[in-house]
């Protein structure tokens, strides 16, 4: 298990670190645009589709990262009440609950992936994207969102802290 934990918390941050290469990839095209429209009365044509492709890929690229370092949105109502075992029990099944959620897009995306692979489906766009690489980008965020609950309900379920330095540097333990 401690080998999955590591490994998990490997992958996260790399994860992350793709989604901020998309999001400043974002950035970028959306500040040449802007020279285009400005200077040179032209454009990309494809920016707004880049774009939405790279809000998706960086929400769900980010996921994983976000649960492990406890930024996603929680809501206080219920989990405030517990404490102790109780707290571990419903922190369990709430991560079985999403587990099964994300398992289920993750199939679904899986089979959108491969059938745009297959038969080579395009964006209808000027730049004709391959569909496969956007949905593989959301595809390959929950696959590790995936992982990272997996190892955030083992972490529950053995009353263990994550291997994580806690100066938050990355380093696994000892």
């Amino acid at each position: 298990m401690r080998i999955l934990q590591i490994g998990v918390f490997a992958l996260s941050p790399l994860s992350a670190v793709l989604a901020a290469l998309i999001l400043i990839g974002m950035v970028g095209h959306v500040l040449f645009e802007i020279v285009l429209r400005t200077f040179f009365a032209t454009s990309t044509f494809v920016l707004s589709e880049f774009v939405g492709y790279g809000v998706a890929a960086v929400t769900f690229l980010s996921l994983g990262y976000a649960l492990e370092h406890g930024s996603l949105i929680r809501v206080n109502l219920l989990i405030g009440r517990f404490e102790g075992r109780t707290l571990r029990v419903f922190e369990c099944v709430s991560a079985l609950g999403a587990l099964f959620v994300v398992s289920v897009l993750i199939r679904f995306f899986w089979i959108s992936v491969e059938r745009n692979w297959v038969r080579g489906r395009v964006s209808s766009s000027i730049a004709e994207v391959p569909m496969w690489i956007p949905e593989g980008l959301v595809l390959v965020g929950l696959a590790v969102f995936w992982l990272q609950l997996v190892a955030y309900f083992l972490r529950q379920v053995t009353d263990t802290a994550p291997p994580v330095a806690p100066d938050d540097a990355g380093i696994p333990q000892e």
